[in-house]
């Protein structure tokens, strides 16, 4: 008579810490990209109402990476060496009172300043999280946490597109739509944040929803990583951030930045402009490349963490998102197979990052790691700024998108090559013990 096997330590801890923790995280996730992005669903409507042009839309959208920088680091220390719920807490109160504040804004500079105080507040907030994993994710599962956590960017865009399609289309108490979309996107961050100083826990020691025994293999499993890093924890900062890895790291980041940022937040308007629908619908065909990036980020990620192998998962991605902006450089397409590539691009982009950010961690541990994952994220993000501006600035110049395309097609490939040149230390894979 066969019978069934009762969970280890080790499967009941994971399972618990992934129950509590991601799904929450993932929720965070959703409403800080809402309030991040949803200016390129605005920027259907705001040029009609200000007369900003294209190239005003692209360094607003962009600008909001610059205030995101001067925070990053500190804030991805303060998650190290603090608390990460307090500081996450404060993170969402501040952003979600600014959203609501880009609802009243009315020329080019009230924009840039209202989009430069987002960034500003916002900044912490993902090299935090990314931190708070490596406090409660062995290094075999980090890969497929990142994936369900990241997982957000593209539910965000699916759930987010018909709202925005339907509040373009209203008009109360004198406000136009585009300014209901910020008030009503950026109460729910203030809300959460009230609430994530109460549910969060920083580190597995003060869970008292775990039992003892799994606080204790977490704790055991997490000490015994940091002996295995190819830089002890005392290594320095400032010796980490010259070393040839973390250097690569951080261009790779930068330029998959500038593509995906620049692609995504166009994407909208690209779709409008190709297909000459209304908001609704353009938003609603806009948002389905992200029902495939969801698919593609969880597979990726799953895969990763099941072979113990992070460089080809990451590189193939880049490779792939290169091979997909092709045609659109060289060829001149129909309708429904710009839309496909379009679909194909955003998936395949969106699938580097789960892949990506374990390596950082596999490098490094403490303080160290996470003043490196700040920076890595802050000048990656920089791309932020100069993906959407760039496109902002090459379609002013030439109507049309081809210019932008190309530099992007060069610089995935390029940054694809890079990652195969990294010599980082893979996870072990293998039987797990409790």
């Amino acid at each position: 008579m066969l019978t069934l096997q009762s969970p280890t330590v080790a499967d009941r801890a994971r399972r618990r810490i992934a129950l509590h923790l991601l799904l929450y995280l993932f929720i965070l996730y959703i409403v800080a990209f809402l309030d991040r992005t949803n200016i390129s669903s605005a920027a259907l409507e705001i040029p009609h109402e200000l007369g900003f042009s294209d190239n005003v839309i692209g360094v607003g959208s962009g600008i909001f990476f610059i205030g995101y920088l001067l925070l990053e680091i500190p804030g991805a220390v303060i998650v190290e060496r603090w608390s990460a719920r307090r500081w996450i807490a404060r993170i969402m109160v501040t952003w979600g009172l600014v959203t609501v504040w880009m609802a009243f804004i009315h020329t080019p500079r009230q924009f840039y300043t209202v989009r430069f105080l987002l960034g500003a507040a916002e900044a912490g907030f993902f090299p935090g999280i990314i931190v708070y994993l490596t406090h409660w994710f062995t290094a075999q599962d980090r890969a497929k946490a990142v994936a369900n956590f990241m997982a957000a960017i593209p539910i965000s865009q699916i759930l987010g597109a018909p709202l925005a399609g339907w509040l373009l289309g209203v008009h109360w108490h004198g406000l136009n739509g585009w300014r209901w979309l910020f008030i009503l996107e950026g109460i729910p961050a203030v809300i959460f944040g009230v609430i994530t100083y109460f549910y969060l826990t920083d580190r597995p020691g003060q869970a008292h929803w775990l039992p003892t025994e799994e606080k204790d293999w977490i704790a055991t499993q997490l000490e015994n990583e940091k002996q295995t890093k190819k830089f002890a924890p005392s290594t320095g900062f400032f010796k980490a951030i010259v070393c040839r890895e973390v250097i690569v790291l951080t261009f790779i980041y930068f330029v998959q930045i500038v593509a995906a940022f620049g692609f995504l937040f166009w994407l909208p308007t690209m779709v409008k402009r190709l297909s000459g629908l209304s908001n609704a619908k353009v938003l609603i065909i806009a948002a389905l490349p992200y029902l495939f990036a969801f698919i593609t980020m969880q597979l990726n990620g799953w895969h990763s963490d099941r072979s113990g192998e992070r460089r080809w998962h990451t590189a193939i991605p880049l490779f792939l998102s290169a091979a997909g902006l092709a045609p659109l450089v060289f060829l001149n397409l129909g309708t429904i197979p710009v839309l496909v590539l379009f679909t194909l691009i955003v998936g395949f982009v969106m699938a580097f990052l789960p892949c990506f950010w374990p390596m950082p961690v596999d490098l490094l541990c403490g303080s160290t790691a996470a003043a490196t994952i700040g920076l890595i994220n802050s000048i990656g993000l920089l791309g932020g700024f100069a993906g959407p501006a760039l496109m902002g600035y090459f379609a002013s110049r030439t109507h049309s998108f081809k210019t932008s395309f190309a530099y992007m097609m060069v610089a995935l490939a390029v940054a694809g090559v890079l990652t195969l040149s990294l010599q980082t230390k893979a996870p072990e894979t293998g039987a797990r013990k409790a």
